[in-house]
């Protein structure tokens, strides 16, 4: 089963042109209708969610239905067959679900045309969520939604190839240096060392660990073409070149956490969705997890989350939040946590949840100096062509895949 990142669907291409095609006419999503402010008697929400699987949707749904009889409301919770394709249509056509997930990577396209409440300030505690869950889902200065849960990525150890390449816990790579002399011991067995996904959603972990990310704080500059973020793909080329790390095509696999299911890498970097996939998949691997070695400017990862939005054009808004509440408290994320795997997105639960899930501690400390996903709208199809680039890196050159992003993030950012 692909990770969560990896299976966020396209942006259909109807439902975008129409999402944001709506709001250049000025058609607006937070024009109220005459009784979207509507706050007065029992609400009868609807929630749209992108679910991971059976699990999550039984959880949100007795979680939804515990919510409604202790509040006298109703809400329906609906499961999406393409969450991004039926959101923007519903979007588009102004009716929207009163809540709904909204991916970290889609938020500055829904929040940029006025279709989401920014409601953040309203939720108790807001400081509580993770500051760099805050971060991405922050929007010229308003937190507009409340972090559903949240994901990092993490060094993934294979313990019997490990040991076969006859290493031990003194060979746990912390630096890139050390990751390297690690990659080599284990090249010298005839095994490959790391399989690394070959997209911005892996590889971009590097550039954070030396200092580097592809945009500014406020997701309105473009920042690829730097020293920093040189040095780090520089790094990632000669680990290929050297036959220290492959991509999944190269191994034969759909995406790292294959191969390494597979046996065909000792190593992989990939989040916590790993788990579940190698228990469905692979259930035999022995494996261990630890932090990803640090850059030379320090520790970094990446993190995927999801918020819950609330519609801007909701009927509800008030009961919305409310719900939202109740869904992001911290017993409730305990809950989701121990239904269907995810990380709760308060600090403040951290301890029982690495309590639960010792083995988990790596993912969750990596909280602490995660980069979100890019927070800029408008940026699908630049992206898309980084990750191209990337794919392409052994026979390219790093610089010009760098400024060829930082040109057409300009373009789409309006220069």
């Amino acid at each position: 089963m692909a990770p969560r990142s990896l299976r966020r669907a396209a942006v259909a291409g109807v439902a975008a042109v129409a999402l944001f095609g709506s709001a250049a006419c000025g058609s607006g999503f937070d024009d109220d209708s005459g009784d979207s402010a509507q706050s007065g008697g029992p609400a009868s929400l609807q929630i749209l969610i992108g679910s991971s699987g059976d699990a999550e949707t039984r959880a949100v749904q007795d979680a939804a239905a515990k919510w409604a009889a202790a509040s006298g409301n109703s809400a329906t919770v609906t499961p999406a067959q393409d969450l991004t394709q039926q959101l923007g249509q519903s979007l588009a056509g102004g009716t929207p679900p009163d809540v709904f997930y909204v991916d970290a990577a889609r938020f500055a396209d829904y929040a940029s045309v006025g279709a989401l409440e920014p409601y953040g300030d309203k939720i108790s505690n807001p400081d509580d969520f993770y500051g760099s869950l805050r971060t991405t889902f922050t929007y010229d200065g308003k937190l507009y939604c409340a972090p559903k849960d949240f994901s990092t990525l993490a060094l993934q150890i294979n313990t019997e190839l490990w040991t076969k390449a006859g290493l031990t816990d003194a060979d746990v790579p912390t630096t890139w240096e050390q990751l390297t002399a690690t990659a080599r011991k284990i090249k010298a067995k005839g095994l490959v060392p790391l399989a690394l996904g070959d997209t911005r959603d892996r590889i971009g972990a590097f550039l954070v660990q030396n200092g580097g990310w592809l945009v500014s704080p406020d997701g309105k500059q473009a920042t690829a073409d730097t020293p920093q973020n040189l040095a780090a793909l520089q790094y990632v080329r000669t680990m290929l070149d050297d036959g220290l790390a492959r991509y999944p095509k190269q191994l034969d696999a759909g995406w790292s956490g294959e191969a390494f299911g597979k046996g065909k890498a000792v190593l992989t970097i990939e989040g916590n969705w790993i788990k579940g996939a190698l228990q469905n998949d692979f259930p035999n691997v022995k494996y261990k997890v630890v932090e990803l070695p640090a850059g030379p400017k320090g520790k970094g990862t990446l993190s995927f989350t999801q918020c819950w939005g609330v519609a801007a054009k909701s009927r509800y808004k008030e009961q919305a939040i409310k719900f939202v509440e109740a869904m992001t408290a911290g017993d409730q994320q305990m809950a989701f946590a121990k239904a269907f795997g995810v990380m709760p997105s308060r600090q403040s639960v951290r301890d029982q949840y690495t309590s639960a899930f010792p083995a988990d501690k790596p993912f969750i400390d990596g909280a602490e100096y995660a980069q979100g996903p890019v927070n800029a709208p408008k940026m699908d199809s630049v992206l898309g062509d980084l990750d191209t680039g990337l794919q392409g890196l052994t026979n390219g050159d790093p610089k010009a895949v760098l400024a060829r992003f930082d040109a057409n993030a300009k373009a789409a950012l309006g220069g």
